[in-house]
């Protein structure tokens, strides 16, 4: 395996989910939740991967009952009221206008890469590690981000009875065609 050529992906071939969970006295009249974020970059030349994500384009796919979708617990209106929170109130959107990842170190590892950067939510940068894999057809990575640490307050409701989980899992994935590794 080596390293990729010049490489820049986006929504067109590569997708980035954020799943959120529910917890709190009345989690069982809440939703976990697919994001889906639909206007990101990400370039990778022979040392480097940069990406840099709208924090505007988070769209709801659907509501998650388990590991499966269940498309009918969520109607648009749901949908748009949800976003428009995540995007105004919890991402404070015109404020923090980009979200943002600089790798530090790209290193192969087994059948992938091990990947070590900065990371950029909200305005607050940290320190974080992930791991590329090929499954299948797929490249894959997939991180837990703890909202707290870049200073976001996890959505609450109805005096903390309902509430997000501050952990978040995002997963990136992309066709194993569009990132040329041998």
């Amino acid at each position: 395996m080596s390293k990729p050529l010049p490489v820049q992906l986006d929504a067109s071939c590569a997708q980035c989910l954020i799943f959120t969970e529910k917890e709190g006295l009345l989690s069982s009249v809440a939703h976990d939740l697919k994001i889906e974020v639909g206007d990101f970059e990400i370039s990778w030349d022979a040392e480097t991967i940069t990406a840099r994500f709208s924090p505007r384009s988070l769209r709801v796919v659907n509501a998650m009952k388990g590991k499966r979708e269940n498309p009918e617990a969520l109607g648009d209106s749901d949908k748009a009221k949800i976003e428009k929170h995540i995007i105004d109130d919890v991402l404070q959107a015109k404020k923090h206008r980009k979200i943002e990842f600089r790798s530090s170190e790209v290193a192969e590892e087994g059948k992938g890469f091990r990947i070590a950067g900065e990371f950029t939510l909200h305005g607050v940068t940290r320190p974080i590690k992930l791991k590329l894999s090929r499954r299948g057809a797929r490249w894959s990575t997939q991180v837990s981000i703890d909202q707290r640490d870049y200073d976001i307050k996890p959505f609450s409701a109805m005096l903390g009875t309902l509430k997000v989980k501050p952990k978040l899992r995002v997963k990136l994935s992309l066709a194993a065609d569009d990132l040329p590794l041998k």
